[in-house]
């Protein structure tokens, strides 16, 4: 049965034949047709003859024994920042309901060279901004454990899909934790890559030299099946200077028992009082990393004490996240000012303030901190960190403003816990860490080394055969 079947399965099953795609793809638009009303994660939905025609044609090249991909006849959804030719990208913003791109971005193409029906989009935030799904166009993405709270953000769209089995899995983008974020609430492997893994046709550099804080990702049940994914969508790409290759693939990357038991991870908790956890976030995580520090597994793990975490990285963090958001804000057509979500319209006013000067001078701050970050990674495979401070919240509201009786300074203060890997370019996979007392998801993230994509998911695939997280799925929803 399709149900309860992996998806590296079910794409075994389409390719020799004893599954179709035309019966792959009508499951999974029952459950788009039963599910999405209460969920808003999918939209832009293509006409479901039109799909289904697409799918009989991908079982026939199967018959004709013609070549195929890793993805050959499965439906997919991508995010609506994403350009797929006669689909709108809207980034949420209601002056872009009708904008329809001339051409593929350039992980739809591969998507599509793989084999994958494209049949929608998947909602998000406002241009991106903030980890919760809500914009003027679509509105709000809810949670699958819980339709009261939100799915995160800015991929909620994608995790509350594959959360509730609308879709098999789902790319996403990641700046601020909006792959891991949505990821960790919706009990899913939510995985943020080494910047320049996944290729994008990207703005012309300007004359400041600025890191890739951004990047695609993707987000999926199990590190297999995310695998699946990347080994379909990364590597280089000429159009991408920042491109580049791995020396082997996803799939066939594994972590032996010898080596598994040689991990040894750097717990960095709540960064030496520097982050504010809402409680029971901490206690998962810990009692996740407790049962890999015992028998039979006996991973070395040790709390970090750093100066590393401090004030300091958070300003240059916001400093450079504002003075990107405002050019690329300034860039877009038609867009009203006073129209902007709040998230949107507070990088918008920070952005503006800040000199090309002062932007130089942050960008200059990461390397103060490098050999930090260098010098935990000679002693550790990898960090680990929760992946958010507060566990899904109530879907009508914008963003957390207080973590207990700790105010927040700012609308994103939350989620400072991504900000490391991120302003590093560090590969880090958010894995599940189990439900609070309310049956609420959290998650955890692994971070590696640069360009240690590999070693992260191995790590990812042996986590989830151990604590099989992918079998606790949302009521009535899957």
């Amino acid at each position: 049965m399709i149900e309860d079947q992996s998806i590296k399965s079910i794409s075994t099953e389409i390719k020799s034949q004893r599954l179709k795609s035309e019966d792959v793809v009508k499951f999974y638009l029952d459950k788009i047709n039963k599910y999405n009303k209460d969920l808003n994660a999918i939209i832009s939905l293509r006409d479901e003859s039109e799909v289904l025609s697409e799918a009989r044609e991908k079982d026939q090249l199967i018959k004709n024994k013609s070549q195929i991909g890793l993805l050959h006849g499965l439906p997919l959804a991508v995010k609506d920042t994403v350009d797929v030719t006669r689909l709108p990208t809207s980034y949420g913003c209601m002056e872009y309901k009708n904008n329809f791109p001339t051409e593929d971005s350039i992980i739809t193409e591969r998507l599509k060279k793989e084999g994958a029906i494209i049949i929608g989009k998947t909602n998000t935030a406002e241009l991106a901004y903030g980890s919760q799904t809500t914009n003027r166009l679509f509105g709000s993405t809810y949670n699958p454990y819980n339709t009261s709270k939100t799915a995160g953000g800015s991929s909620g769209g994608a995790a509350a899909a594959v959360s509730s089995g609308m879709l098999p899995l789902a790319d996403g983008s990641d700046m601020m934790g909006s792959v891991r974020n949505p990821a960790a609430y919706c009990n899913l492997y939510g995985f943020r890559p080494t910047p320049g893994l996944i290729p994008e046709k990207r703005v012309a550099p300007s004359n400041i030299k600025c890191p890739l804080l951004s990047t695609l990702g993707g987000i999926a049940k199990t590190p297999d099946d995310l695998s699946l994914f990347l080994d379909s969508v990364a590597g280089r790409d000429s159009r991408d200077s920042f491109s580049f290759d791995l020396n082997a693939k996803f799939l066939e990357t594994s972590m032996s028992e010898d080596d598994f038991k040689k991990i040894k991870i750097g717990w960095l908790g709540n960064l030496n009082n520097n982050y504010s956890f809402e409680n029971g976030i901490i206690e998962l995580c810990e009692s996740s990393l407790n049962i890999l520090m015992s028998n039979p597994f006996n991973i070395s793990i040790e709390e970090v004490k750093t100066n590393l975490f401090s004030q300091d990285i958070w300003d240059i963090w916001t400093t450079i996240r504002s003075k990107i958001s405002y050019n690329d804000i300034k860039m877009m057509k038609d867009i009203n000012l006073d129209d902007l979500c709040f998230a949107a319209k507070w990088e918008y006013d920070q952005g503006f303030k800040i000199s090309d000067e002062e932007f130089i001078q942050k960008i200059d701050g990461i390397d103060r901190y490098r050999s930090v970050i260098n010098q935990l990674f000679e002693k550790y495979d990898f960090l680990a960190i929760p992946s958010a401070q507060v566990f899904p919240f109530d879907a009508n509201i914008s963003f957390p403003k207080k973590i207990g009786s700790h105010s927040l300074s700012t609308y994103h203060k939350w989620m400072e816990t991504t900000i490391i890997a991120s302003l590093f370019q560090l590969p880090t996979l958010s894995v599940p860490v189990g439900f609070n007392n309310s049956g609420l998801p959290m998650g955890m993230q692994i971070i590696g080394k640069k360009a240690d994509d590999l070693k992260v998911m191995s790590f990812g695939k042996k986590y989830e055969s151990i604590f099989n997280h992918s079998n606790a799925k949302p009521d009535g929803f899957n």
